[in-house]
């Protein structure tokens, strides 16, 4: 199978951590063996690494008590033995680590049992952010207004810029992770980015979605069978662009630099091929066009590398609870050739989307020298997106 991320081989593990208690959740049995339209939150929770397009071995973290309940959970899956969990979550991770088989650049990726409904683009994600950091973090930036109280009264307001909540799944490279946690035995740690950066590995920050929520409460789980009742709707979304050769010595198009004897003008770096599919994800969520974001009136975008043109409207759509399933990039010019770079454009677009690459496309076609593109004055590009978003009815 191809390796979609890294050049280097590497497999999949999830460990996933149910050994809790859940005493906010109340109810006869934990919140994981709750019942979700019908199935346990754990069988939803390991289905969501099972279908991922990779395969993706599963480990759970179960508490002693609750062996009956997890072998009624997961009947028919193709889980590892499960592993009892320790005294705290931390002690359960790291348990769960040491029953794996992994090599060092395996990648492992832990997750909360009681969070059902994870995305597989956020996955993608997570993978994607290990090729240059050590350790990946799914967050999502806090909106909200934050107070400081005491006794009931408010005494100050906190600066939320900075601030992120985090979620699972949190993922490493097995090998650092769990270097990691033999490191912080003893300490009192609240996730695996803590232990990550106690040991001073690089963690960083991936987009997760609101959907991705932990159930804690009864009424959590009444809104995650809200949703999952609800389902998802495919939306379909396209952008045009285009751009005037003048004199240069290079191009920008799909997030390649490429020599040629013009350049494309434009108020940023005038990537033809970004700036179409950047409309075309904009588009899909009913989110304007590019120039509402990136007004070119604005000194701040003057020469801006397009990538955070797309990156945005990647975020975006990542913040509705949505996934990116296709984008197919077509780019319309005489010269330079596109198939040369076809590949390393795939690459590029997917490590700004922070997708698999499977789900990007890239295509060129002429005009048969017809038009200002056949007489070589400017470079156009279409592009056309589709996204799963959680349905509206």
């Amino acid at each position: 199978m191809t390796e979609a991320f890294s050049p280097d081989p590497f497999r999949l593990f999830a460990v996933i951590v149910a050994a809790g208690r859940g005493s906010r959740f109340g109810g006869p049995i934990p919140k994981q063996y709750a019942r979700l339209k019908g199935s346990a939150v754990l069988r939803t929770t390991a289905q969501s690494f099972l279908s991922y397009s990779r395969q993706v071995s599963v480990i759970v973290v179960i508490h002693p008590d609750d062996r009956a309940l997890y072998d009624q959970a997961i009947e028919g899956l193709a889980l590892l033995p499960p592993v009892h969990g320790g005294a705290t979550r931390q002690d359960s991770v790291r348990l769960g680590l040491e029953a794996l088989d992994a090599a060092p650049q395996d990648i492992v990726m832990i997750h909360d049992a009681a969070r059902p409904l994870l995305d597989h683009a956020i996955i993608d994600r997570a993978i994607a952010a290990l090729q240059a950091s050590d350790a990946a973090l799914v967050a999502i930036p806090v909106r909200d207004t934050i107070k400081r109280g005491e006794a009931g009264v408010v005494i100050a307001t906190v600066d939320r810029e900075h601030l992120w909540r985090a979620q699972t799944p949190q993922t490493f490279r097995y090998g650092r992770i769990m270097s990691a946690h033999h490191a912080a035995l003893g300490l009192d740690l609240t996730d695996d980015a803590a232990v990550a950066e106690q040991a001073g590995m690089t963690v960083e920050l991936v987009m997760g979605s609101e959907d991705n929520f932990k159930i804690t409460t009864a009424d959590d789980l009444a809104r995650a069978n809200r949703l999952v009742g609800t389902g998802y709707e495919f939306r379909t979304g396209q952008g045009f662009d285009v751009h005037q050769l003048v004199k240069g010595d290079h191009v920008w198009i799909n997030g390649i630099r490429i020599p040629h004897s013009a350049k494309l003008l434009g108020h940023s770096d005038a990537d033809v091929g970004l700036h179409a599919l950047t409309d075309a994800l904009l588009g899909a969520i009913g989110a304007g066009d590019i120039g509402n974001h990136f007004p070119p009136t604005d000194e701040r975008w003057r020469g801006a590398d397009s990538s955070k043109f797309l990156a945005h409207a990647g975020e975006l759509i990542a913040e509705k609870g949505g996934t990116i399933t296709h984008c197919d990039v077509t780019i319309i010019c005489e010269r330079p050739k596109i198939g040369p770079h076809r590949a390393a454009m795939v690459t590029r677009i997917a490590e700004i989307l922070k997708i698999n690459p499977v789900r990007v496309s890239v295509k060129a076609t002429t005009t048969e020298e017809l038009g200002f593109t056949g007489r070589k004055e400017g470079i156009a590009a279409q592009a056309v997106a589709t996204v799963r978003l959680p349905a509206l009815d």
